[in-house]
């Protein structure tokens, strides 16, 4: 058997071919075997060719040539060219001859020879040269466009029958007689490119006979290759004729090339539809986000037109912080939109014209124009609506402060009328008393007016609102002067009530009640008019009154009956009572002992410290008895009980 490497494409046996059928025995008894085999063949192979252009078949081969017609259609479909003018309805021998001779010529030239055929041969219809050159021009036209890796005509051909049935381990292909004897060369071929019409892996492999029908029908049932070889021809011959092989085998060549070519125009044309619809989805993604886009730019600016202002800062505020949360939200997702569209439509154009395909326009109100008007279109209601805002906020901020303005205003005036009001009281006490009750009344309004008058400095505060170009007076300010107020409205009352009642106070001096009374007043720290014990003692120790605890307690519980305090006419009373000029007994006692220095004799220098006037220290010297206790003092003691016993 023949090795690979020696019937690889360039190998001797392969440029042994003649053009001449008689070049060849094998040849010879191929195409002798059965005239009606051979011609039904033959007849078959040219018919499939003709129908390629929807030519009617021939009923005989060797007779429908002999005007040259048929020859020229069957060239012109297998030549793929055009032989040009010729007789279409030939009737005379010399215009059949024409035909015939057009014909030959146009296969010579192809690099074609002819040898011992010419155009009488072909007229007179003689079938063996007839035949032979059928199968030369099928032959040679059937290899002759056959290219693989450089490689052309049998070496090509050969080439690719052993690259399709490398993966076959059963298959090698190194010529186009013994290697296909098996037939499973041919099987290898249908199911490298058809597995769906045979099952190569479930075929005897030892049976050539069977294995070599089988690919003969069901190349000719399923791939339209007519079968224009026997089984006998190719696994009983002794040598398989090459040129019968070989031209069958084209034959595969050329249906899985035309399978491959399909294959190849379909994934074309699958690519090409998937670009178009590639483009189509972005050109319609394109379309639908602007539309999207503009519809909403619409929708804001209407919102915007339809906005009601009003000069409350309140409200104008809220339009100011719903304009900027939709300057750091929506109109930043529209510029990454816009900028994403912009994008996208770049990415369409440079795809259309990577596939030739015409640039894209969008449908009218979608175009790159259309979105940039409306975009321009935002930018100006943008600057409308913030203008708006801001004048509102400019007005709402004047009002607030006129109104802040008249209202501090106003609590001032009153506060002031009412202090001087105040400062003008005189007359009697009961009227004055009277006076002093009115403007607490007019001055209890004051409360609710700094109330509202500080909501609106919160009101202001909250616009920013620092400086008043209305007034010069804040709350606090107010407040401090509302408190001097109504402070001064309470002091001048209990003023009035307390000098009520030290006025039928007849025995103490001027000097005295105005003693007592600012004592009280400087112990009467929260200024509510009364003293507790603890405010009491020591108004009194302040003035010299000293009591041990017993008689203070028991003091303190005679005066305020039971209550937490004492009254100021409670302690009046008692001030006047305490340091009144009576002439009890126990009261005459108790300045003695003063006098004394608590001693039980008072001596004349004490009476002269005193101050008591010298008429009065010379009376008291000559009536006191003299004291056994010191030679210069007096029994004042004795004194006493002289003058108060009956």
């Amino acid at each position: 058997r023949v090795t690979r490497r020696a019937l690889m494409p360039g190998g001797h046996q392969r440029n042994g071919m003649q053009a001449h059928p008689s070049a060849d025995k094998t040849w010879e008894t191929v195409q002798s075997k059965s005239k009606n085999t051979h011609y039904t063949k033959q007849q078959h192979m040219v018919n499939a060719r003709l129908a390629e252009n929807s030519l009617p078949p021939l009923n005989n081969i060797c007779t429908d040539f002999s005007d040259g017609t048929a020859l020229i259609h069957l060239l012109e479909i297998i030549g793929d060219a055009s032989l040009g003018r010729f007789n279409h309805n030939p009737r005379m021998r010399i215009q059949k001859v024409e035909n015939v001779n057009l014909a030959l010529d146009f296969i010579r030239s192809r690099n074609i020879s002819l040898t011992n055929i010419g155009a009488e041969d072909i007229v007179d219809s003689n079938h063996k040269l007839i035949l032979g050159m059928i199968w030369i021009i099928i032959l040679r036209f059937t290899i002759e466009d056959i290219n693989e890796e450089g490689l052309s005509a049998m070496d090509g051909l050969l080439l690719w029958c052993q690259r399709k049935t490398a993966p076959y381990k059963e298959v090698d292909v190194t010529n186009f007689s013994y290697s296909w004897q098996d037939g499973l060369a041919f099987c290898a071929l249908i199911h490298r490119h058809r597995p769906d019409l045979l099952d190569y892996h479930a075929l005897d492999k030892r049976d050539a006979h069977g294995n070599t029908a089988l690919a003969f029908e069901v190349a000719e049932r399923y791939l339209g290759i007519p079968q224009l070889l026997d089984v006998e021809d190719v696994v009983d011959a002794a040598k398989p004729d090459e040129r019968s092989v070989m031209t069958y085998v084209a034959q595969y060549f050329h249906a899985f090339s035309s399978l491959s070519k399909a294959e190849t125009a379909g994934r074309r044309l699958g690519k090409f539809a998937d670009v178009m619809q590639s483009v189509y989805d972005m050109q319609h993604d394109y379309e639908a986000r602007v539309g999207r886009l503009i519809s909403a730019i619409h929708t804001q600016q209407g919102d915007w037109r339809r906005t009601h202002f009003e000069a409350v800062y309140a409200s104008a505020r809220t339009l100011s912080d719903a304009f900027e949360k939709y300057k750091g939200g929506i109109k930043r997702t529209w510029t990454d939109e816009k900028i994403e569209l912009d994008t996208l439509l770049g990415n369409i154009q440079t795809k259309r014209v990577t596939y030739n395909l015409a640039p894209f326009v969008p449908k009218p109100g979608l175009t790159p124009r259309d979105l940039e008007t409306a975009w321009n279109e935002l930018a100006a209601a943008e600057v409308r609506h913030r203008k708006a805002i801001n004048q509102y906020i400019r007005e709402s901020r004047d009002i607030l402060q006129r109104n802040y303005g008249t209202e501090a205003n106003m609590v001032h005036s009153l506060l002031s009328g009412i202090s001087a009001d105040l400062a003008a009281l005189n007359g009697e006490l009961e009227a004055q008393l009277q006076t002093v009750h009115g403007l607490i009344e007019r001055a209890r309004p004051v409360a609710g007016l700094l109330d509202r008058l500080a909501e609106l400095e919160r009101q202001c505060k909250a616009a920013n609102i620092d400086e008043h170009d209305y007034t010069v007076y804040s709350v606090d300010d107010l407040e401090y002067d509302s408190s001097m107020v109504t402070k001064a409205l309470e002091k001048k009352a209990r003023f009035i009530e307390n000098q009520s009642v030290v006025r039928n106070m007849t025995n103490l001096t001027p000097a005295q009640l105005e003693e007592f009374e600012a004592t009280f007043r400087y112990f009467d720290r929260d200024s509510s008019n009364v003293l507790n014990d603890v405010e009491f003692r020591a108004a009194l120790d302040s003035l010299g009154h000293l009591f041990s605890d017993d008689e203070f307690a028991s003091l303190y519980d005679q005066l305020s009956c039971g209550e937490e305090y004492i009254s100021f006419e409670v302690y009046i009373r008692f001030m006047v009572e305490l340091t009144e000029d009576q002439t009890t007994p126990e009261q005459l006692l108790q300045s003695f002992r003063v006098i004394a220095g608590e001693k039980e004799y008072v001596t004349e220098e004490d009476l002269r410290l005193s101050e008591l006037s010298s008429s009065s220290i010379a009376y008291l010297v000559k009536a006191m008895p003299r004291s056994d206790a010191d030679a210069n003092g007096f029994d004042y003691l004795a004194y006493l009980r002289g003058v108060f016993q009956r």
